[in-house]
């Protein structure tokens, strides 16, 4: 029999209620959402058959924490940290994160980047139990039976990937689902969605990762991609079923390929609610966390020239909303425009190019702007963009370990004596540059953030904390606000609002020491504010109903599931 989750369970602030069910035994400790384990009660083993099934002895959560964080300490690499972790989660979620909310700042890496990247290489080797859904192609006429199998009966964020472009290691299909898996694990750990709302999922349409097709242990479909005509058929029938089995949920577009990310997005923002992180969340803590750099360079954002370096569909969508908040500052859209430089792997991207996309397009430069540089090849080079458009802000979203070299650095930091620089692409291995040797260029002046995380860095007799710019600032806090005042859609106005509530909460500016983002333990905070302000945006453009400022206040914290165990009575079938 499949459980029933009754109405109680999706209450988040119920907690000290009882909860009926009608279901006992193997069944009961075997729901990831319900099992104590050893926390059942004497009376609740009695009464829902589980006398004999677990250890004599009753145990708090706090005590199951304690024993299961030396269990997890036991483990040397992070791999089988990971491992661990995750069969926790699939054996009882509320102990997942009330472990994980104690040690946020240490499993915050484990559960997602960098060593979700090594698990998604490896998830058909180490998949042991199912978590979410997998839709495939050849399934699709089976759509929306494969949505009804789903237990969880109010699903309110999705988070879905095709896992053609997993984080810096490319085409993983079905292994890409451990990203949804880690997001939705930070939109609980963070911004305190309950675990029963959320929902991974993973389209799969094949691979054209020829390892992959290889590999007798991989466990997706084996044959290449489908074609863009299929392709776009299956996205399409896949949202309008969404939909129809969970009507307003928010779908979180992850880890789409360039080609197929930004038309997505632009397809069905004004239709769904629904965005894209690797685009809008990249966007909004890449401009939160520049906008604290600017601060604390006393500079504003539009008072510089920003150079990024990769200009796929995180590149430019960062840049996009560089441009927007630098038109929020007073430019015009064309004066903003002229103020960012991107560069591909040909050099900075122009209009004389052929076969820009028209993302690309929009940012693109005038060739004749540059007919003054004295510069090598068809195009200017990084070291070049440096020397003449003297950018006070350089960043990274290139997948290419090491792109940032010495000598570009150096000719940067000759013409901005606090230069802000973010090598922003992961994992570790994928980035442009390290940290310690931005520092040592620099001599110690840079303004740094990364997209992965770094220990603290000595030079010189100074320490030196690394910030990093990690989506985990940004979208539980979106993802809050959207579910506390049901909005219909997320504007670009709402993702700026987010943006902004970031940059007021930075250590470095208001104390004028530490990281320039808050540290981790503090996201769930963090989380709260970003979702009243997006909230009222919300309400104010008219996305959502309007209510007072109070009533957004209560609506948060009622959505904020808290990982503690609540007292079950059983009721018949």
């Amino acid at each position: 029999m499949r459980p029933t989750f009754f109405r109680d369970l999706y209450e988040p602030k119920a907690e000290k209620s009882p909860l009926y069910i009608h279901y006992a035994g193997p069944a009961l400790i075997e729901t990831p959402l319900l099992n104590k384990g050893t926390a059942f009660s004497k009376l609740e083993r009695t009464n829902f058959n589980l006398m004999g099934l677990l250890p004599p002895r009753y145990e708090s959560i706090e005590e199951q924490v304690e024993r299961a964080y030396l269990q997890y300490s036991s483990f040397q690499e992070p791999i089988n940290k990971h491992i661990y972790l995750r069969a926790i989660q699939d054996s009882n979620e509320t102990l997942f994160f009330k472990l994980v909310n104690q040690h946020i700042a240490e499993m915050m890496p484990i559960i997602y980047t960098p060593t979700v990247g090594d698990a998604c290489e490896k998830f058909s080797d180490i998949y042991r139990s199912n978590r979410g859904l997998f839709i495939s192609y050849t399934e699709r006429d089976q759509m929306d039976d494969i949505l009804r199998n789903a237990t969880k009966q109010k699903v309110k964020v999705i988070v879905v990937t095709d896992g053609e472009r997993i984080l810096g290691l490319g085409d993983q299909g079905i292994g890409g689902m451990g990203i949804p898996i880690g997001k939705l694990s930070l939109y609980t750990a963070c911004g305190g969605i309950s675990p029963a709302y959320t929902m991974p999922i993973t389209l799969d349409v094949g691979t054209n990762n020829p390892k992959l097709l290889n590999d007798p242990m991989y466990m997706g479909e084996r044959h290449k991609r489908v074609s863009q005509y299929e392709y776009d058929a299956f996205v399409d029938k896949f949202i309008t079923a969404a939909q129809k089995r969970w009507p307003g949920v928010m779908i979180q577009f992850e880890d789409f390929a360039q080609p197929n990310a930004m038309p997505l997005l632009k397809r069905y923002r004004n239709q769904v609610c629904c965005f894209n992180d690797d685009i809008q969340g990249t966007a909004a803590v890449t401009v939160g966390t520049l906008l604290a750099a600017c601060r604390k360079k006393d500079k504003k954002l539009s008072e510089q020239n920003v150079t990024f370096v990769g200009a796929g569909s995180a590149g430019c969508g960062i840049a996009e909303q560089v441009i927007m908040q630098m038109v929020a500052e007073g430019l015009t859209d064309a004066e903003a425009r002229k103020k960012v430089f991107m560069i591909d792997r040909f050099g900075l991207v122009t209009n004389g190019m052929n076969d820009l996309r028209d993302f690309q397009q929009a940012l693109a430069q005038e060739s004749r702007d540059y007919e003054s540089w004295e510069i090598e090849g068809q195009y200017p080079s990084l070291v070049e963009v440096m020397e003449n458009a003297k950018p006070g802000i350089l960043i990274g979203v290139s997948g290419v370990p090491g792109l940032f070299s010495e000598q570009a650095i150096k000719t940067m930091y000759s013409n901005d004596n606090q230069p802000i620089i973010f090598p922003l692409s992961n994992p570790i291995k994928q980035i442009e540059a390290h940290p310690k040797d931005v520092i040592s260029w620099t001599d110690g002046n840079a303004i740094l953030a990364t997209g992965s995380p770094f220990d603290v860095i000595e030079f010189e007799g100074k320490s030196f904390e690394i910030a990093q710019c990690n989506n985990a600032y940004i979208f539980p806090g979106i993802g809050l606000g959207v579910l506390a005042v049901g909005a219909k859609i997320i504007s670009d106005e709402m993702i700026m609002a987010s943006s902004e509530t970031l940059a007021q909460n930075s250590p470095l500016v208001n104390k004028g020491e530490g990281a320039l983002l808050p540290e981790l333990v503090d996201l769930p905070r963090l989380s709260r504010e970003i979702a009243f302000n997006v909230a009222k945006v919300a309400i104010e453009q008219g996305h959502a109903l309007l209510i007072s400022d109070d009533e957004i206040q209560n609506r948060i914290e009622k959505n904020f599931w808290t990982p503690e165990y609540r007292p079950y009575k059983r009721v018949s079938a």
